[in-house]
């Protein structure tokens, strides 16, 4: 190993001696967004009883996600996935999901975006309505993005980003026969253990 996943054409660490460039004002701007936006994901994970990942940032892409799972085994994933190895791909999409995150851009979209996938893709998940109106399905992607500047800019970033959290799960969960009311739960606060 010794080399980075996930980037294409990855040089061995011991090898790489290439400048790169630091911007701390850049840095401390996708530092504070990343904290604002951990917040409303980890608001939207306490609305559910199945498992769910815990918010994570995926360092190869870079982007910040919470999955949550149905329950049921899913169709082999087909992998296919540039500089990503078949056998993760099929391991990390063994079960339905319905993912959401966001990333700062890159892989065919030019702009900070939130997204919403789901695996399996159900049956007219790209015709689902999903809050707000800038929300929209890529169609290469298959998957719901709504850009960054779209959340940004609202009077209430933080309610903008949780509707389209839930709109995009509801879509993916309606159309996918998932067993709602048996998943889901009002929400919680973080870290706290709920009582029953």
């Amino acid at each position: 190993m010794g080399r980075p996943n996930e980037l294409p054409d990855p040089v061995a660490f011991a090898v790489d001696r290439a400048m790169r460039p630091y911007d701390a004002n850049a840095v401390t701007h996708f530092f504070n967004a990343l904290v604002a936006i951990d917040r409303v994901l980890t608001r939207f994970r306490t609305a559910y009883l199945g498992k769910v990942s815990p918010v994570h940032l995926f360092w190869g892409s870079f982007d910040l996600a919470v999955t949550r799972f149905s329950g049921r085994v899913a169709p082999p994933h087909p992998g296919g996935i540039p500089a990503l190895p078949d056998k993760v791909t099929r391991e990390a999409y063994s079960h339905e999901v319905s993912s959401a995150g966001f990333w700062p851009g890159g892989g065919g979209v030019d702009f900070p975006a939130f997204y919403s996938y789901a695996y399996p893709v159900p049956n007219g998940f790209a015709r689902a309505p999903v809050a707000p109106d800038r929300a929209y399905f890529d169609k290469t992607l298959r998957e719901f993005l709504l850009p960054y500047d779209a959340v940004r800019q609202a009077s209430d970033p933080e309610a903008v980003l949780m509707a389209f959290l839930e709109s995009s799960y509801q879509a993916a969960a309606d159309l996918g026969g998932w067993d709602r009311p048996a998943l889901e739960c009002p929400p919680g606060v973080a870290g706290q253990p709920r009582t029953f």
